[in-house]
């Protein structure tokens, strides 16, 4: 309970700080100034700047913006716990044994499954998240259609990041990889990032219910 709270309370946080950056932008974009895309410090330093010349605009975003630091600072600190609390979980090390998945992803994934028992199927995983597609041919998937988009958003939206790193920036091979990049070349890459997502949820799920650590050599039915 307490790490579902905790995954709840840190989405929360960073869904406020994107609607404040984005009312930021909004708000600016009236008076004719459009801040450049960026984030973190580089896109306060860019709110900053525009409005060094605007003074009565600049009384109304800064206070604003600096709510948008303030709760960047508390989701950092929540972030910070929630890495803290996978060190110590045997779930989120199991699943961080996967390359492309960290502390966050892990976490995120123990508690929105809670018991692995709740899916006879770990197939069942995938369409439960939404990333399984709408349609279906000859029993295989159609990837040609658009996917569910059901369940929780931020974990669906966490295992598509985890495999856009397998695809691209991780270095250890697997046959999970190996699967995706052969994908990737017959129905592109952000297709095949949401397949190698929604393979990671049937493998995150088989391992929870084994125990067993991530191998490397095996790539998960889809």
């Amino acid at each position: 309970m307490l790490t579902r709270t905790l995954v709840a309370a840190r989405n929360q946080m960073l869904r406020a700080t994107t609607q404040l950056s984005n009312q930021i932008r909004g708000l600016m974009k009236t008076f004719g100034l459009v801040v450049p895309k960026s984030a973190g410090r580089v896109f306060a330093s860019h709110v900053r700047s525009l409005l060094a010349s605007n003074a009565g605009l600049e009384r109304i975003i800064l206070p604003v913006l600096e709510a948008w630091v303030g709760l960047r600072v508390r989701a950092a600190e929540l972030s910070k716990q929630l890495v803290a609390s996978a060190r110590v979980s045997e779930q989120c090390q199991l699943l961080s044994s996967i390359p492309g998945v960290g502390a966050v992803t892990a976490s995120s994934f123990v508690a929105a499954i809670e018991d692995p028992e709740n899916f006879r199927k770990s197939r069942s995983v995938g369409a439960w998240i939404g990333l399984t597609t709408r349609r279906y041919q000859s029993g295989e998937v159609d990837y040609g259609g658009h996917i569910s988009r059901r369940g929780d958003n931020h974990l669906r939206g966490l295992l598509y990041e985890a495999g856009v790193v397998i695809l691209t920036r991780t270095t250890a091979e697997s046959a999970l990889r190996i699967w995706g990049l052969k994908l990737k070349e017959k129905i592109g890459f952000k297709r095949a990032a949401v397949a190698v997502a929604r393979k990671l949820a049937v493998i995150m799920h088989t391992m929870l219910r084994t125990g067993e650590l991530f191998d490397r050599s095996i790539a998960a039915e889809t």
